[in-house]
Formats: C-alpha cells, structure tokens, sequence
C-alpha cells in the first residue's frame, strides 16, 4: 500500500525506525572499523601496507560512486526498494569479508559492501521523510543524527575491543547478527512509497558516479601524499565532468544531480553547512589523537578523553531535533555551529600541560555545539525538498557529510607534511575557522524564500505534485524566519 498519510502509526513506527537505526549504524561504523585492524590485515593476508588501504578506499569509494544514482533511483522505483537490497547486499559481503583469505578477496568484498552502504545511506533520511509525521520529523532527524554520531566516534573503539579478543575477521562477522536483526525489522514495516514515473537516467547516473569518484577520490590521494600534478589532473577531469553532467541534468524533472534542489537556496546553503561543519569535525577528530599523545596521553587514554564529544553529542542531538520542531534551522545551526567553533578553539588554544578536566569540558563543548547544529540542519535540508523528490535530498545530504569529512582528512594529511610538529594545532585552528564559516552560512538561511517560490520559478515545467508537496507541507510547518 502506497503511502499517503502522515507517518506511519505505532507500533509500526518503531519498527522502522530500529530498521533504519541499526542499518545505518552498521553502514557508518564500517566506514571507520577496518582503519584500526589495517597493519593486522595486511601481515596476515601477506599483504603490502601500501596496498592494504584499499580495505579503506574501496569501501569509501563505492559508497562515493553510488550514493546519488541510488537516491535518483529511490525516487523511481520506492525506497523501500533501494534500502531493503541494500541492507542484505552489505550484510552478505560482511560475510564474503569474514571469509576472505587474500587482499583481492577482500578489497572485491569491500567494495560490494560499500554498495550495500551506499544503498542504506542514500535513501534512509528520505525514508525517515514518511516513517515520522511532520510535527515529529525534527525530532526523529535528531535521532538519526545521534546515530550517525555515535556510530562514526565509536567505531575505533569497537574495533579495537573486538581485536582485544578476537582476530579480524570477526571486525566483519560481527555485522551478521545485526544485519539480519535489521532486515528483519525493516523489510516489513517500511513504508511503501509512490514511484515517479520518469525514466531513470543511467547515463547520467555512470557520469555522476564518475564526478564523484574522481572529486573525492582525488581530495583523498592528496591527504594521503599522493602527487599534486595527479591531485591536479583528477580534478580536473572531474570539473569538467560535473560540468558536462549539470548541463544534461538542467530541466530534468527528477536529474540524477538534483540541480533543482540545488536552485532552492535554503537547500543549498544548508549543503554548504554540511560540508564545511563536518570538515571541521574530522579536522579535529583526526588531529587530536596526534595532540593528546604529544602531551603525553597513551592511546587508551586519549580514547576516553575523546568520549565526551559523542557522549554530548548523544545528549544534544535529540534535544536540538525537538527545538527544530519549533525554530528555524539557520538560527539553531548559526548557534550550535558558533559553541562548535568556541569549543575547536579552545582546544587548539589549550596549554600543553592541561589537565583532564580541562581536556573534558573543551571536548563536551565541541560535541554540544555540533550536536545542536546537525539535526536541524538535516530538517531544513529535507524539507526544503518535495516528497516525491526526497531521495535526491537524502542523497545529497550524505554527499555532503561524505565531502566534508574526506576534505578535512585531507587538510590534516596536507598540515601534517607542511607544519612538521604543529600540523595538530594548526588542524584545529583551521576547524575552528571552517565551522565560524559554516555558523554564518547556517545563519543566511534566515532571510531566503519558501523552496515553493523557487521551485516554480526555476522549474515551472516540474511535475506540478512536487509544487503541491512543498505547499502542503508547508501549510502544515509554515517557515518561522523574520
């Protein structure tokens, strides 16, 4: 049955939600969970360190590749349909990884699994879009959010328990209970939503898989010590290709690259927020195992001191997706982005010989601060969307996490070579100053137009359903900006 009322009812909601909570904690934790075990990896599979970090990249690349021609096909065919593959796709190649007995094997079992993650990822805040009523959806955004927050910080530490006490192999069994469990909550209870009825563009999806891959692909070498004239050269081709791909995309009802959404500037700006926020946080989260062990902290140690920033991130989130059921998102974000930037620049001003609690109040305003700012964000970014366009946004939305992350890991990378000693502290300066940017743009949203008014201005031949989805939507949460 298609869906056409507001959010799905209890108990069937719950059910969702664990659906949609367990898969994207397992898509997220993978992301970071090989890291720990790579130098295991590569000595037991007789491997080459070198080549090893393509358990990494292949996992993060196929995510990168597929994650906006799976929303576009979400909006198409259901996401339901995208989400459920997905799930079992990455549960059966944690399998095929558990199994592997040489690096091919496992780089080829990554790379499927980032497929299945990218199927998860892509579609999961459009389902949230229909699992939650409208008056609820800020707050089911916060709980999404906390996930994902909590996910991304505990995954070393998950790794590291479970290499404590088992060998890596079980690092990807562990995700055959969970998947399954999940699978059996979402498949049924998910929300069966309406199909678009235009035709899904598959050159468009291969050129926009293509652009994304080499952008970020070419970002990633650079942090890693890759050359600069081969940084160079994939950029390059990759702006051409985004170039030759948004020219085909203009005037698509439902493009591959929502160029549409991204005429709608509350949209936009809420992408720019994204990606510069979270480029500031993995600024910090790379830079300061590396400052914590210069003064003098062991690994366990500069572990803990770190739980706090999750730990207040578990508490804000969920509080901030209440307050952005009643607030604008550019005020809420302009707020918690500004705590965010007092806190990197705290921590980057602190003494070499702080002590623990001055390490923890400084890591707990970090985690307040960008707590605040996420779930209302993801709110503003989804709602300026219609419904039937709501994969193409949620696509988005994790392409700009994805962006932002890759980019600060590889300006830590950059300030590491080039301020030998200093590369930390000037990271988190470097943070702070990117979430003072993301604070201001958060706050530009204050003063734009209801998405309705760009969208018909800018696409007046657009399936007039995606102007009523944003009229209708709006009449039931009409926009508090001055």
């Amino acid at each position: 049955m298609m869906m056409d009322q507001d959010g799905l009812p209890t108990p069937r909601r719950y059910l969702a939600i664990a659906g949609v909570s367990l898969g994207i904690t397992l898509a997220v934790i993978d992301s970071a969970i090989a890291n720990v075990a790579l130098p295991t990896i590569a000595a037991d599979l007789n491997a080459e360190p070198a080549h090893s970090i393509w358990v990494v990249n292949g996992y993060q690349l196929a995510i990168t590749v597929a994650l906006l021609p799976l929303s576009s096909l979400g909006d198409r065919i259901g996401y339901r349909n995208i989400y459920v593959p997905g799930l079992a796709i990455f549960t059966l190649a944690s399998l095929a990884c558990a199994m592997a007995t040489s690096l091919p094997m496992l780089t080829l079992a990554r790379v499927i699994q980032g497929i299945g993650a990218a199927g998860i990822m892509s579609v999961s805040p459009a389902l949230l879009r229909f699992i939650y009523p409208q008056r609820l959806l800020g707050r089911g955004l916060g709980i999404n959010a906390l996930v994902v927050a909590l996910s991304a910080a505990a995954g070393p530490t998950i790794a590291s328990a479970i290499l404590a006490f088992a060998p890596w192999p079980w690092l990807f069994a562990v995700n055959l209970p969970i998947g399954i469990a999940a699978l059996a909550f979402a498949a049924p209870s998910l929300p069966a939503t309406k199909n678009s009825t235009h035709k899904f563009d598959v050159i468009s999806a291969l050129l926009c898989a293509a652009t994304f891959g080499l952008l970020i692909g070419s970002i990633d070498a650079l942090g890693q010590g890759e050359s600069f004239g081969l940084f160079v050269v994939e950029l390059a081709i990759g702006g051409i290709l985004a170039w030759i791909l948004t020219r085909r995309e203009i005037g698509k009802p439902s493009p591959v690259l929502p160029v549409d959404l991204l005429r709608i500037p509350i949209f936009t700006l809420s992408i720019a927020t994204s990606i510069a926020s979270f480029a500031a946080q993995m600024l910090a989260l790379v830079s300061l195992p590396f400052m914590l062990h210069g003064m003098g902290y062991a690994a366990v140690a500069t572990g803990l001191l770190i739980t706090p920033w999750p730990i207040a991130i578990a508490i804000a989130a969920p509080i901030a997706g209440h307050l952005a059921d009643r607030y604008p998102a550019g005020l809420l974000g302009g707020i918690g982005l500004g705590i965010f930037a007092l806190g990197l620049l705290s921590l980057a001003m602190m003494p070499h010989d702080a002590g623990v609690a001055d390490i923890i109040w400084r890591m707990a305003l970090c985690g307040a601060g960008f707590g605040m700012f996420q779930s209302p964000n993801n709110r503003a970014m989804m709602n300026a969307a219609p419904k039937s366009r709501s994969g193409g946004a949620g696509g988005m939305l994790a392409t700009a996490r994805l962006l932002g992350q890759t980019s600060g890991a590889a300006i830590v990378g950059m300030m590491f070579v080039h301020v030998p000693g200093q590369g930390a502290i000037v990271s988190l300066f470097i943070a702070s100053g990117a979430a003072i940017v993301a604070a201001f743009v958060s706050l530009a949203r204050l003063y734009e137009r209801p998405a309705v008014q760009v969208l018909r201005a800018s696409n007046p031949e657009a399936d007039p359903g995606m102007h009523a989805d944003v009229l209708k939507q709006q009449a039931q949460d009409p926009p508090k900006e001055p």
